[in-house]
């Protein structure tokens, strides 16, 4: 099984995970292709250096604007607090940054962008996903609906980079499991255009409601609403725990030099056979349940598709016979504890239920990970189960079935039985 850790004892942002994730091994060159996607060319350039904090060697990244000023980006901090802003100036945890004249986009505008890009259809989504975690948490800290705040740092194109170049990172390691450390926050104030606001700052703590925080190492902010929103749409599970095998290392440099090592570590891993418990997976999940039968039903289909952007596990509707012999639905939402909130917040606002009922249950999985398997097609992501340490079932990716059916002129029912026979192989031979 295949794990990067985060290692955040100095926090992390935006720019500095790029910079941990090119020093793990990601592809400089491919990243910035894959960026290019995005049509933002002549808007901004990538620059990667090697540099050092406290005497530990690793890659910084900086995002480098081609407006007028041709200003430098190091990563934010309140900016994401704000609604529009003409000019303001900050300090931060990774440098001083001065912001004069960015386009504001806001949470539309980037969807539009994502979605018109030739991403992969698994980049689009954690993107997505990414930035929903800070829209969310802006609007709730401004007290405004979702796409009334216009967002500054969120709409600016270093975080439209930040964000989106993290999700091909993450999809380009083809990890199983991505874990993380409890997340140093910083202490102390710092100042933007509303005065001085404390640290962690009001969108980077509501973003992080769940997880295990740290607070005071330095007097400065060391995690970003960019960096926390992150490792919250992509991490598994936070845990101080490192059981596993390291295979390689990756430092990702912050601008500030502090009193502690201003870096992002990250690790990919290993775990051997030794060290995986044949045992099944268990966690805690929740299970929110509501009875509908006065919605429009043509309205589930759009309800479902928001509720597994903001990390639902599993959507479904019974069907069952109400008082008075209404016809009606039981809605089902499967959610990990992090999200439960938006996904509460979205089954008010978008269904005409009044009352959600919660159950926190065990869940108990078959082991899982990922293989890459090398057809005459091309290459297909497979998801494979163990039980007892067996292997005894799989299932190929849909959208790679249906892109290598696309390209080669082929039914997809091909490329199944293709992908069944070479695993149905590799079972035999083992």
């Amino acid at each position: 099984m295949r794990i990067l850790y985060y290692d955040c004892f100095s926090g992390i942002s935006g720019d500095m995970n790029l910079g941990a994730m090119l020093d793990l091994g990601v592809d400089k060159d491919y990243l910035i292709k894959e960026l290019e996607k995005l049509n933002l060319n002549g808007e901004y350039e990538i620059k990667v250096t090697k540099d050092s904090r406290k005497g530990i060697h690793g890659t910084k990244v900086d995002v480098i604007l081609l407006n007028k000023l041709h200003e430098h980006h190091h990563e934010q901090t309140c900016s994401h607090e704000h609604e529009h802003h003409d000019s303001h100036e900050h300090s931060h945890d990774h440098g001083q940054e001065n912001h004069h004249d960015h386009e504001h986009r806001n949470l539309k505008d980037i969807e539009k962008i994502i979605k018109s890009s030739s991403l992969s259809e698994k980049v689009k989504e954690l993107s997505h996903n990414i930035f929903m975690k800070v829209a969310e948490a802006e609007a709730k800290v401004h007290g405004k609906s979702l796409y009334e705040v216009h967002f500054h740092e969120v709409g600016a194109i270093d975080s439209i980079v930040d964000i989106v170049g993290a999700a091909i990172c993450l999809d380009y390691l083809k990890v199983d499991r991505i874990l993380a450390s409890s997340i140093e926050l910083g202490g102390g104030f710092v100042k933007c255009a509303h005065g001085l606001i404390p640290v962690p700052a009001p969108a980077t703590i509501e973003i992080l409601k769940g997880v295990t925080v740290k607070t005071g190492a330095v007097p400065f902010e060391t995690t970003t609403p960019t960096g926390a929103a992150i490792l919250s749409a992509s991490v598994d599970d936070f845990t101080d725990l490192k059981n596993f095998k390291i295979d390689k290392i990756g430092y990702g440099i912050g601008g500030r030099d502090t009193e502690i090592p201003n870096v992002l570590r990250v690790y990919l891993a290993d775990k051997t056979e030794e060290l995986i418990d044949n045992s099944n997976d268990k966690d805690e999940i929740f299970i929110l349940s509501c009875n509908i039968d006065d919605m429009n039903p043509e309205i589930f289909s759009y309800v479902m598709e928001r509720l597994f952007k903001v990390g639902a596990l599993d959507v479904y509707r019974i069907p069952i016979l109400m008082k008075k012999d209404r016809m009606g639905f039981i809605l089902n939402v499967i959610s990990k504890e992090k999200d439960l909130k938006a996904i509460k917040d979205i089954i008010f606002k978008e269904t005409t239920t009044i009352g959600i009922r919660q159950t926190k249950v065990e869940r108990e999985k078959l082991k899982r990970e990922f293989e890459v398997v090398e057809t005459e097609y091309g290459k297909i992501n497979v998801k494979k189960s163990y039980f007892e340490g067996k292997l005894i079932k799989w299932k190929p990716e849909y959208e790679d079935c249906r892109k290598l059916a696309v390209e080669n002129n082929l039914p997809i029912n091909k490329i199944y039985y293709k992908i069944n026979k070479v695993m149905g192989d590799k079972i035999k031979n083992d």
